[in-house]
């Protein structure tokens, strides 16, 4: 397979990987909406973890054929381009209000998977098949957790009606289907293509799993919120990146850990400090005045620059 070939697969991948998002979000939402699921719901639980079936389909994709150092990598790769870039650029187009819920719960919550996945790297150097299993078992405690205090919210305010397009059941199908094969053919091509490029250039699967798959399968985090923030839904962009970022950590390295162990590298426990130590940072600006502004969010886009340049000379 030569470079050009490698390249169009991997664009093709992501291509798939996001419009197959895209794709399963609708199809999934209409339905959920005409069974009447609350809205709620909706937005905490489908539309987060739809963002996040890219770097699923990545890293099991990835699991699967072996190649841990791109699953593990993904996954730190995406919540660090989620956090840093995708709220710093939010930020820099409007204010980030963060509301003193998310600062208790979510924020933590976030930091602790983090802190979570770095203890399991060090004790032993991989996430083996149990911690794969605990990790998924904390994810279904959490989405549990998120459903009951949704549905809590939900019983104690009255929402209003909101005109939404008519999808038919017919096209829902289509849509749930379609955006969960585009996803799984995504996650193959984005692996083979990424991988086919590591050797073709002499770079580690870890180096590329932490720039151009990461940054790929992260673009509908991206999307997401800097639409959600532009139209001042600022509470959505933030909910989405952290809500992806605790279902990566949770969901899909419990997946890919059941699948196959994972062994960690020495580069895996650095980059997992360095992003403890962003959301941490993060974490302080938000507290300070319950939001994030232009200044910090130029000075989170800085923060990720240096630590590209550092990953790449490493």
């Amino acid at each position: 397979m030569d470079m050009l070939k490698a390249v169009g697969i991997l664009l093709v991948g992501f291509v798939l990987l996001i419009k197959g998002a895209d794709f399963f979000v609708e199809g999934s939402s209409s339905v959920a909406k005409k069974l009447r699921i609350p809205s709620i719901i909706v937005g905490l639980t489908i539309v987060a973890m739809g963002t996040s079936l890219p770097e699923l389909a990545v890293s099991a994709t990835a699991s699967l054929a072996g190649n841990n150092a791109i699953a593990i990598s993904n996954v730190v790769g995406s919540n660090m381009f989620n956090l840093i870039v995708v709220c710093g650029t939010c930020a820099i187009f409007a204010p980030l209000t963060i509301s003193k819920d998310i600062l208790k719960k979510d924020f933590p919550i976030a930091i602790g998977c983090g802190l979570l996945l770095l203890g399991m790297g060090l004790i032993g150097m991989e996430v083996c098949r149990i911690d794969g299993i605990i990790l998924s078992a904390l994810f279904i405690t959490y989405i549990v957790i998120l459903v009951r205090a949704a549905l809590k919210a939900r019983a104690n305010s009255k929402d209003e009606e909101v005109a939404e397009k008519n999808i038919p059941v017919w096209l829902c199908i289509i849509y749930i289907v379609g955006g969960i094969a585009a996803i799984k053919f995504g996650g193959d091509f984005v692996v083979d293509g990424a991988v086919s490029i590591a050797g073709k250039l002499g770079l580690s699967e870890n180096l590329i799993g932490l720039t151009i798959v990461a940054v790929g399968t992260s673009l509908p985090e991206l999307v997401t919120s800097v639409v959600a923030g532009r139209k001042n839904e600022v509470e959505m962009a933030v909910g989405n990146v952290l809500g992806s970022n605790i279902f990566n950590i949770l969901l899909i390295l419990g997946v890919a850990g059941t699948i196959s162990p994972m062994t960690f590298i020495v580069e895996n426990v650095i980059d997992i400090i360095i992003l403890t130590a962003a959301s941490l940072l993060i974490y302080v600006f938000a507290w300070t005045k319950e939001r994030i502004d232009r200044k910090e969010g130029i000075i989170m886009l800085l923060i990720y620059a240096t630590n590209l340049v550092y990953i790449c000379l490493r």
